[in-house]
């Protein structure tokens, strides 16, 4: 009878060392021409490739299996598989008694099947292909498995992409104390790779390491040191080892890449807050108390957005020229960063300039403005109100004014509010070419006028009308001196718009 075990390689040793007249499969003179020929399949093929025989599911396998095996071979040829895995048995087991019941192969892809090998029993993913094997008569004699080993692709790409998801959530946020709550809650989802996860005082061991590994009870701790960038270097990242991974140095410097990414987004946030902080300093630098008047009280308010940075365009200014006039400006421009804080600062400055030298009317003063913008290549587009107040005859306030795209004012008496409806021109820095048009107003000594930038009345998901009709209704209800309106208008907007907001309210004394 030929050799049946000729071509077994590196395992001809192993094969020879076995009695199997003493295994379920018996003497290898009687084995069935379907096994004998399923065990020629396997020891002439480069895959790994073992066969479960029997309703024993007897391993009979080629060289290229002994690496699932590990330091179970040799001893596991030609012993049922419920005692070779045991660990994995209900898996495993399941899987043959379905081929063998059914008839009918089965393929699954990245199956995770923990198995002890080198004396650890870890994480171990397949992709099986395991198909019936038949006998003479027709009935399954046993099954044969086409195992591929997935461990490495699975666990790399899933840290791959919890690092990515790490990034993703960190990278929105805007605050340092935001974090960590948001860092923990994506590793406390990860629960193929770590056990727990939480922020410690850093021990005295650390010294400058990358991580200090520690061991109780059976319970494995990885200490990762957080830098500078929480304010407290004294702070560790402290993750549970996954019971079922080895403490190696891929693992080991997985943790470390996901304690880099936290402290990077800490170092991220922290610098983007000192620069917001800064930016906002010089942008309320630039927003100064209104002149004193003996005919008028002016109040205004600045409040930065709170969904996005803490600088943006908005702008209020109110000054007195020359010939006493008082001159109010309020302003937009599109952004809310330290870019559209430095241009607000650009346009603030060129209208007192240009206002200040007595050119002309709001309409020239906004022309003017336009101009400036083009020739000295400003780059940015802005919404911008300019008034002209002077005491009136009857007590009042005589206003002239123009708007450059700007949302209308809102004047406010005794019968009410309304806005003061208008066309309004271009916005700056599109044309500077635009006709810009001057209205009259007169303000009655009991009235008084409400300029604002657009952050006070734009909402998602809210018609603009509406939320002018809003704006109408509660300054009309106000009844309050200017510096109460404007307190009130914030409360009412729930100091958390989404847009920064400047306020500037005129009233007659």
């Amino acid at each position: 009878m030929p050799d049946l075990f000729a071509r077994a390689g590196s395992l001809r040793s192993a094969y020879d060392a076995v009695d199997w007249a003493a295994t379920p499969l018996g003497p290898v003179d009687d084995w069935s021409p379907a096994l004998r020929a399923a065990v020629d399949l396997t020891l002439n093929t480069g895959f790994p490739i073992t066969l479960l025989w029997g309703p024993e599911a007897v391993l009979v396998y080629n060289e290229a299996y002994v690496d699932v095996l590990a330091e179970k071979h040799p001893w596991a040829l030609g012993r049922p598989a419920r005692e070779v895995f045991a660990e994995a048995w209900d898996y495993v087991g399941g899987l043959h008694r379905q081929v063998m019941g059914d008839d009918e192969a089965v393929y699954i892809e990245n199956a995770l099947v923990p198995l002890v090998r080198y004396g650890f029993l870890g994480q171990a993913y397949y992709t099986f292909a395991y198909s019936p094997v038949h006998g003479a008569d027709g009935a399954v004699e046993g099954v044969i498995d086409i195992v591929t080993e997935t461990t490495a692709q699975v666990i790399v790409g899933r840290r791959l992409r919890l690092l990515t998801r790490l990034g993703d959530v960190l990278v929105s946020a805007d605050r340092a104390e935001d974090v960590l709550p948001h860092a923990l809650q994506v590793l406390a989802e990860a629960t193929d790779d770590l056990a727990w996860a939480e922020v410690r005082e850093a021990p005295s061991a650390f010294h400058n390491r990358d991580y200090v590994l520690e061991e109780t009870a059976g319970d494995r701790v990885a200490w990762l040191p957080l830098g500078s960038g929480l304010g407290a270097p004294g702070s560790a990242l402290v993750i549970g080892l996954h019971p079922l991974l080895p403490a190696d140095t891929d693992y080991l410097g997985f943790l470390s890449l996901l304690a880099s990414t936290i402290d990077q987004a800490i170092d991220r946030v922290r610098t983007r807050e000192a620069e917001r902080s800064l930016s906002e300093a010089l942008q309320r630098s630039l927003l100064t108390a209104p002149p004193a008047s003996a005919w008028a009280d002016v109040a205004v308010r600045y409040q930065p957005a709170a969904e996005a940075a803490q600088v943006g365009g908005d702008w209020y200014d109110a000054f007195t020229l020359p010939d006493g006039t008082l001159t109010l400006v309020v302003g937009d421009v599109a952004g809310h960063d330290e870019s559209a804080a430095a241009a607000m600062g650009q346009l603030r400055s060129l209208v007192r300039g240009i206002a200040y030298t007595g050119l002309g009317t709001p309409a020239a003063v906004l022309s003017a403005l336009d101009s400036a913008m083009a020739g000295l290549a400003v780059g940015t587009v802005a919404t911008a109100l300019v008034a002209q107040a002077r005491p009136a005859a009857d007590g009042g306030i005589a206003l002239t004014w123009a708007s450059a795209g700007h949302p209308p004012p809102v004047l406010s008496d005794v019968d009410g509010a309304v806005l003061v409806e208008h066309v309004p021109d271009l916005l700056l820095g599109l044309d500077p070419a635009a006709v810009r048009t001057d209205h009259e107003l007169a303000i009655t000594p009991d009235a008084t006028l409400l300029l604002y930038t657009d952050g006070l009345v734009e909402r998602r998901g809210v018609p603009i009308t509406d939320s002018l009709e809003w704006l109408r209704t509660v300054v009309g209800a106000a009844g309050r001196n200017a510096d109460e309106l404007c307190e009130h208008l914030l409360d009412s907007v729930g100091r958390v718009a989404g847009d920064d907001v400047a306020l500037l309210v005129l009233r007659g004394r």
